[in-house]
């Protein structure tokens, strides 16, 4: 009877502190990939880029990076690591494109190219589970390509082009064509994006694992 009655007190006492046995969600080693991968994706938005056309949105190779965070670290961590970078960027460090920072980024030509970031890395992170954990090895790389489409060129460019709308007042039309320019090359960063994920999935199978 003894031995119930604490077996029962044990498990009242779990119920009304249920942190007590669950693990917080983002681990020692999720906090550290998070900043890797925000300090990467900066490093990337700092490198020379290069203007196109007379809208102000440079080109660079910020997209690489974003879809690269996301097919490797998933749609939570990859959310956190690029939302991370933007909030940085946001607060004034000068990691944006062409070495800019702060808020004023939202209301200028790359403002929704900006807040399209955490999107990209969480839609393309999403989909990346998929082809790491049930895609056969022979279908993975053109299964994270397609994840790269999705959130690279698919979200990225809806956000794009809405940024332009509000801040430019861009018709669609006009924000499409200002956009598509981008496409090409933001594909062929999607694609290297993809091959890296797939040796880097391969050299760490469990990157992406079940919680």
């Amino acid at each position: 009877m003894h031995k119930s009655a604490a077996d029962h007190d044990r498990r009242a006492a779990l119920r009304q502190s249920p942190t007590a046995t669950r693990a917080p969600y983002f681990g020692a080693r999720d906090l550290s990939l998070i900043g890797v991968f925000a300090a990467l994706i900066a490093a990337f938005g700092v490198m020379p880029a290069i203007p196109i056309g007379g809208i102000g949105v440079p080109i660079t190779l910020q997209t690489l990076a974003v879809v690269l965070t996301g097919l490797i670290l998933g749609p939570l961590r990859g959310f956190a690591a690029a939302g991370l970078y933007v909030v940085v960027g946001l607060i004034g460090l000068p990691i944006f494109a062409n070495f800019s920072g702060g808020p004023g980024v939202l209301v200028g030509p790359s403002g929704g190219y900006v807040v399209s970031f955490p999107f990209v890395a969480a839609a393309a992170g999403a989909l990346a589970i998929v082809a790491v954990r049930k895609a056969a090895r022979a279908r993975r790389i053109a299964m994270l390509i397609t994840a790269g489409l999705v959130g690279g060129v698919v979200v990225g460019h809806a956000f794009g082009m809405a940024g332009m709308m509000v801040n430019l007042h861009l018709s669609v039309p006009a924000a499409f064509a200002a956009d598509v320019v981008f496409v090409p090359g933001d594909v062929v960063k999607v694609v290297i994006a993809a091959l890296i994920a797939a040796s880097v999935h391969r050299a760490f199978p469990d990157l992406l694992r079940r919680r």
